[in-house]
């Protein structure tokens, strides 16, 4: 677990910089593999887009997007701009964010969130995946961000 002075954070390799660079590729001009997109979100410091691949996620009617490496740039950048869109091919989605913060809500995300696309991110989680028990999911939720998205009209 983090400390609010050290936020949890899984920096990504040189193979997973690739490989992201690749699946952002392949939502850009409509390839989606396994529901990926590419979340653009305007920079904290910069003020240019930043695009990464993301696994958008359903859960009981509403959009979330969920941070398995923790604490990372772009839910930095998302907490300050507030919105983004999401892209695969010529479709794009415009949002804002709620930043979850009630771990019994964010814990619930998690749980369908690991079951959806654990297979990918499990490795993040500490030990922590789909069947693990509420107080350890709860505990989880600390490190990894959830937003909730709200359709932009």
């Amino acid at each position: 677990m983090s400390t609010p002075a050290s936020p949890y954070y899984v920096k990504a390799g040189p193979f997973a910089v690739r490989f992201n660079s690749l699946m952002g590729k392949l939502a850009r001009v409509g390839i989606s593999l396994a529901g990926t997109a590419e979340l653009s979100v305007r920079g904290r410091t910069s003020g240019r887009i930043q695009r990464i691949p993301v696994n958008p996620h359903a859960f009981e009617g509403e959009q979330y997007l969920v941070s398995a490496r923790g604490h990372s740039q772009w839910v930095r950048n998302m907490r300050v701009a507030g919105a983004g869109e999401l892209r695969v091919g010529r479709e794009v989605r415009t949002f804002t964010v709620t930043d979850l913060t009630d771990p019994a809500e964010k814990a619930r995300v998690l749980r369908a969130y690991l079951k959806r696309w654990g297979w990918e991110v499990n490795a993040f989680f500490n030990g922590v995946n789909a069947e693990s028990p509420e107080a350890d999911l709860r505990a989880a939720s600390a490190d990894h961000p959830v937003f909730r998205l709200t359709p932009s009209p």
